[in-house]
């Protein structure tokens, strides 16, 4: 009898980039957030790595938590990096922002994006998807939300693809 065990490969998301990009990087997200730690400011730019390589395979219905949304900000800042990640990638993940509002929620947004990390093929770190780290500034004065699945429905703070 011969048994055998399905293994899953999970995908390495500093790999994503060269050591120079990823330490730059890491170094706006320390820039920008100097009273957190700077191994929390590795995990946010792998999370954020994480979560574009997972947007860039499954387009839509995604959103990012607030702290992993520092660290994609910080991507896009880094224009020409974003660039060639999201065509190493196959897909331009673009960034629609929209004003924060208490009353909108979409039950099941970050599991819905963390299911799409997982299959992508990435292990998730739960703490930075759960609840913000302390000291964190989170710049940006924009909610992402889900509500719009697969479909540019107008305004909103979303992954974006266009054909």
């Amino acid at each position: 009898m011969t048994i055998t065990t399905e293994t899953t490969a999970t995908r390495d998301a500093r790999s994503l980039l060269s050591a120079e990009e990823f330490d730059g990087v890491v170094a706006t997200v320390s820039g920008n957030n100097p009273d957190i730690s700077s191994s929390d400011c590795v995990r946010i730019t792998l999370e954020a790595l994480k979560f574009v390589a997972a947007a860039a395979q499954f387009p839509g219905g995604m959103r990012p938590s607030r702290t992993v949304d520092e660290g994609w900000h910080t991507l896009i800042l880094h224009t020409v990096v974003y660039a060639r990640l999201c065509r190493q990638l196959g897909r331009f993940v673009h960034h629609v922002p929209e004003l924060p509002d208490p009353t909108r929620y979409t039950p099941g947004a970050l599991d819905h994006t963390l299911a799409r990390i997982q299959a992508a093929g990435f292990e998730p770190d739960m703490s930075l998807w759960t609840s913000p780290i302390e000291g964190i500034s989170v710049a940006a004065e924009c909610q992402h939300d889900n509500q719009c699945g697969d479909q540019n429905c107008g305004t909103g703070c979303r992954v974006d693809h266009p054909n």
